[in-house]
């Protein structure tokens, strides 16, 4: 449903042509056009509606209830024409109550799953995780829900596998202890800081198995290279790096691989932000090289910061990534002069991940960089439109506006889609439907994924 042949050419064109540019030197669409929501929930654009799919506090098909801060998330092809979402939960002890066991205060979990994670000595597990739902959407009834990942922490995005499974990402770096939150004793048995598979079709929890060979860091996004099985990650840090897994085994990411750090030729360690210095110019492309880390499971959450030191390349707040053809797309939230973010895009060599790839290395090419006029502020979960457009979540703090949806067309032009104008909850998880007739989103705080459906904008 992709039309990843007009966005590929629409992005050679807007870098051979300087006229045409992604970003901010667009004058962008302004947010008129959206309607106001008479249940206060989001606002979206004329042609548009929404159905409520899945809602926080409500109880779920296994009798655990839904847990809060729906975040990163991902549509799969269901039975009988269902369509299954696996969505994370980006939760912490110190929202443990937002959790799908409700308060932790005085409570013995009999009803933890034996497959969780960290079971917090029986009284403080891992909040996070994700939920699995079946939904109908001829009917928009949810058929089924139930937790299929638990005792895990800050479950933040993550990425869809093209072998039908979800990579759960745990945007922490926690060791085993005890410490007080909300003055509750809060107990740790495991290390967190990992990325975990969750198969979509699982009726049930998962065995909670960290992926240790993904590295040990704050872990954002995940994005799979079809063809040969490597997994790109982002670090949601100020000073973070963007990561490739080569696994020894494709798609048996368990078995072991090579986590490296990528770096641009000539330039060693440089900052992408382009906070003091504009070393970064739009549309221009940046030769990459990748290289090995070692003790890629840290005891102390240092990982980046001697990646860095050995020649990576670093990144204001690298969130989120989606594979885009033969690119894939990735944004750093608070990137740029203005720090409103800024979208990059990565090329594969065509020898990607093998020794090869030195004869005709990747690519990385900013293609956005907002400030004042932009009307994408501070950009985070993404992902690529039927229609060829990329669609992206805000995450911001700018206290004049409120976090919405965005579309990027490939000429850089930007549009309002949706807009949560009710709380000051970002938006997350944007994806589509395997037949890309519905775009999913999450409103993340309390909980909820939407449903959007109607007359699409075409590119």
């Amino acid at each position: 449903m992709i039309d990843r042949r007009h966005f590929l050419q629409c992005i050679a064109a807007a870098t051979a042509t300087p006229a045409v540019l992604y970003g901010c030197t667009n004058t962008p669409v302004g947010k008129d056009g959206l309607r106001r929501d008479p249940e206060r929930i989001l606002k979206v654009r004329d042609g548009l509606r929404y159905d409520i799919v899945s809602q926080a506090e409500t109880p779920m098909s296994d009798g655990l209830i839904v847990p809060g801060a729906h975040d990163g998330m991902a549509a799969f092809t269901g039975d009988n024409g269902n369509i299954i979402l696996v969505c994370n939960h980006e939760l912490g002890p110190s929202r443990r109550n937002a959790s799908a066991f409700g308060s932790y205060r005085g409570n013995a979990f009999g009803n933890l799953p034996a497959e969780a994670y960290d079971a917090g000595s029986g009284r403080t597990p891992g909040p996070g995780g994700t939920t699995t739902t079946v939904w109908d959407p001829v009917s928009g009834v949810t058929v089924r829900q139930h937790l299929s990942l638990s005792g895990t922490e800050t479950n933040c995005a993550g990425g869809a596998t093209p072998w039908g499974s979800w990579l759960s990402c745990e945007e922490c770096f926690e060791n085993p202890g005890t410490r007080y939150y909300d003055r509750v004793k809060t107990t740790r048995e495991k290390r967190h800081g990992y990325v975990f598979e969750v198969p979509a079709s699982t009726q049930g929890p998962v065995e909670a198995q960290p992926i240790t060979g993904m590295g040990r860091f704050a872990h954002e996004a995940c994005a799979v290279h079809e063809a040969t099985g490597i997994v790109y990650l982002t670090e949601d840090q100020h000073r973070g790096l963007f990561y490739r897994y080569i696994p020894n085994v494709a798609g048996k990411l368990l078995e072991g691989g090579r986590l490296q750090a990528l770096a641009i030729v000539d330039q060693p360690s440089m900052r992408t932000h382009n906070w003091d210095n504009h070393d970064v110019v739009l549309n221009k492309a940046l030769t990459t090289r990748w290289m090995d880390l070692e003790d890629i499971d840290p005891d102390k959450n240092d990982l980046r910061l001697r990646g860095a030191a050995n020649g990576a390349a670093s990144f204001a707040r690298g969130e989120g990534l989606t594979a885009a053809g033969d690119l894939f797309v990735f944004t750093c939230t608070t990137g740029g002069p203005a720090r409103l973010g800024q979208v990059f895009t990565y090329a594969p060599s065509p020898f990607e991940g093998t020794a090869a790839e030195e004869q005709s290395p990747g690519q990385l090419t900013m293609i956005a960089e907002s400030d004042a006029k932009s009307l994408l502020r501070n950009p985070d979960n993404l992902t690529m439109a039927p229609w060829g457009d990329l669609i992206v979540c805000e995450d911001t703090v700018d206290s004049a506006s409120h976090c919405g949806l965005v579309g990027i067309r490939p000429d850089g032009t930007q549009y309002a889609i949706a807009e949560n104008s009710y709380s000051d909850s970002e938006l997350a998880g944007v994806c589509f439907s395997p037949d890309g007739k519905i775009m999913f989103v999450n409103i993340q705080y309390p909980g909820m994924t939407l449903a959007i459906t109607g007359d699409w904008p075409s590119g």
